[in-house]
């Protein structure tokens, strides 16, 4: 279905309590965030973790978060956000393989994964620290 077609079915949402999320990101064929500016950036990772196709922003912390699971576009380039959405609408190996590396990328972000990544920092903080003073 192409994009120009697509207006009848796209729901664009105000605020969606956390409980109904995953019933909205798994429903979805397609999930865009062309956030112009993110600190983590939590539903790229929602919308991956539910098997969703992304396409995001190129900016922030996005192209980190999504890595090759996802289409990253310019935010203020509405025709590259638009011709990704017609490719992910329109290319159904495209979708399998970004869902396929959707699974791998989230991988990366549990939390465990960042309770390691932030004991590594503070061992290292703490370790020039005492180099230091010592």
């Amino acid at each position: 279905l192409a994009l120009a077609h697509a207006h009848a079915w796209v729901r664009v949402l105000d605020y969606v309590p956390d409980a109904d999320l995953p019933g909205l990101y798994s429903g979805a064929a397609v999930f865009a965030f062309p956030s112009l500016y993110e600190g983590f950036g939590f539903p790229v990772l929602e919308a991956l973790a539910c098997g969703v196709p992304v396409v995001c922003a190129n900016t922030s912390s996005l192209p980190e978060l999504a890595g090759p699971a996802a289409l990253a576009v310019d935010p203020l380039d509405t025709g590259a956000l638009a011709a990704a959405l017609d490719l992910l609408l329109t290319d159904a190996a495209l979708r399998a393989r970004l869902v396929a590396e959707g699974v791998e990328q989230i991988k990366r972000f549990t939390w465990a994964s960042a309770a390691a990544a932030a004991l590594g920092v503070l061992a290292a903080v703490a370790t020039d620290g005492l180099r230091r003073n010592g």
